[in-house]
C-alpha cells in the first residue's frame, strides 16, 4: 500500500455502533434507517425526495426509468466518466449518444452538445456529468434543454458537496443520482441514492427499486431489488453529517497542492469556474509526461488514479464511433493525486515535491 494512498475511507466508531444496534434489532434489510437516511440526504442536497438505493448505477438507472426514460429514447451525456454513466442508459432501453468535453474542466462541453443536437433530432434528455466533484455548466444545459424540451439529469455520483450558483448539486436538474461506493465523498459501504423535487420521479423511482410495489404483494410494474439497508443506511447518516467537514478539508488540501505546482512546468491543475465549488472527489491534473510522474509517485509511495484511460465509446462494450479529440486526450494526460481528508499539510507539500521534480 502506498504511503499516501489516493483513497483512505475511514469509518467511525459511532457508525459502528450504529450497524451493531441496526444488527442487533433484527432488522436488516432496508427499513426506518433508511427512511431517516433519505429524509437527511434530501435535507443537505435540498430536494424534496431521495430514494436510497443499493449503488450508485442502480441509482443512475432507477433515475432514468423513474424520469420515463426507454425504448425509444436517446441520452446525450460525456464519453469521459466512468463507464456506469453510458450503461444505466442502456440498462433503461435506451440509445446513449456522445458529445466532447471541455479540457479544463473535464466535463461536458454544452457548445459540442449543440453540435450533434443540430445534427440529430431524437435526442430526449441530457445527462451532464459533474466529473471528479466538479458541477457541470448546468445553466448552460439548462436552456439547451429548455430550447430541446429535454430531460435534464445529473450524474452526480462524485459531486457530494459541491455547488453551483449556490445550489448544491444533486438538486440542479430533473433528477440526480449519487453513488456511496467506498471511495466516494460519504460511503455507505456499497448504495446510491436518486434525489428530485418532482414527486411522480420520486414515487415511481421508489416503486422500481423495490420490485415496483404499490402494496403487500401488490405490483404496479416490473421492478427490480436496489434496495438499500438499514446496516448501510446506518453507516450513510453517520458519514453525512462528517461529510460537510471532510469536503472542507479536500478543498484546503486542493488549494494548498495548486498554490504548490502553480509554477511548475507541464503540469495543468484543477480550474474551478467562478459561480462553482469543487468538493474534489478527485484532484485530477493535466500532464503530457504522464508515465514519467507516474514512476516518481511509485518509487515515492504516494498513491495516484488514472480515471479514464479509455473513453467510453472506445471501449469494447461499445462501437467506437465517433470523434471525441478532448476525452482521447485526456485519457492520456489525466492523473489524479490524493487529497482526501486523511492527507495532511505535510503530505500535501511531500506530493507537490515529488511532482515538481519529476517533471
Amino acid at each position: 500500500m502506498s504511503d499516501i494512498p489516493i483513497a483512505n475511507p475511514v469509518v467511525s466508531e459511532r457508525a459502528k455502533s450504529a450497524v451493531a444496534d441496526v444488527l442487533d434489532s433484527g432488522m436488516l434489510a432496508d427499513g426506518e434507517e433508511v427512511r431517516a437516511f433519505e429524509r437527511e440526504f434530501a435535507s443537505y442536497v435540498g430536494t424534496d425526495h431521495a430514494v436510497a438505493t443499493s449503488s450508485g448505477t442502480t441509482a443512475l438507472h432507477a433515475m432514468l426509468e423513474a424520469a420515463g426514460v426507454g425504448e425509444g429514447d436517446v441520452v446525450l451525456t460525456t464519453p469521459f466518466s466512468f463507464i456506469a454513466s453510458a450503461n444505466a442508459v442502456r440498462h433503461a432501453g435506451a440509445e446513449v449518444a456522445f458529445a466532447d468535453v471541455r479540457r479544463e474542466t473535464f466535463n461536458l462541453d454544452p457548445a459540442a452538445v449543440r453540435e450533434v443536437l443540430a445534427r440529430r433530432d431524437d435526442v430526449t434528455a441530457l445527462l451532464p456529468v459533474h466529473l471528479y466533484g466538479l458541477p457541470a455548466d448546468v445553466e448552460a444545459f439548462r436552456s439547451i434543454a429548455a430550447e430541446h424540451d429535454l430531460l435534464l439529469l445529473e450524474d452526480a455520483a462524485q459531486a457530494h458537496g459541491a455547488t453551483y450558483g449556490g445550489d448544491r448539486a444533486g438538486s440542479l436538474g430533473d433528477a440526480a443520482a449519487f453513488s456511496f461506493y467506498p471511495t466516494k465523498n460519504m460511503t455507505t459501504a456499497e448504495g446510491g441514492i436518486v434525489t428530485t423535487d418532482d414527486p411522480e420521479i420520486a414515487e415511481r423511482a421508489r416503486r422500481l427499486v423495490d420490485h415496483g410495489r404499490t402494496g403487500s404483494y401488490e405490483h404496479a410494474e416490473v421492478g427490480y431489488n436496489y434496495r438499500m439497508t438499514n446496516v448501510h443506511a446506518a453507516i450513510g447518516r453517520d458519514q453525512l453529517e462528517r461529510l460537510p467537514g471532510w469536503v472542507e478539508q479536500r478543498r484546503a488540501n486542493a488549494d494548498r497542492l495548486s498554490a504548490a505546482l502553480a509554477d511548475v512546468d507541464g503540469v495543468a491543475v484543477p480550474t474551478v469556474p467562478d459561480g462553482r465549488t469543487h468538493s474534489f472527489h478527485q484532484y485530477t491534473v493535466r500532464t503530457d509526461r504522464r508515465s514519467t510522474l507516474q514512476e516518481a509517485l511509485d518509487a515515492a509511495g504516494i498513491g495516484y488514479g488514472v480515471y479514464y484511460p479509455r473513453p467510453i465509446p472506445d471501449q469494447p462494450a461499445y462501437d467506437g464511433d465517433g470523434d471525441w479529440p478532448i476525452a482521447r486526450e485526456l485519457s492520456e494526460t489525466a492523473l489524479s493525486l490524493p487529497v482526501h481528508p486523511q492527507v495532511s499539510g505535510a503530505d500535501v507539500d511531500r506530493i507537490a515535491e515529488e511532482v515538481a521534480t519529476a517533471l
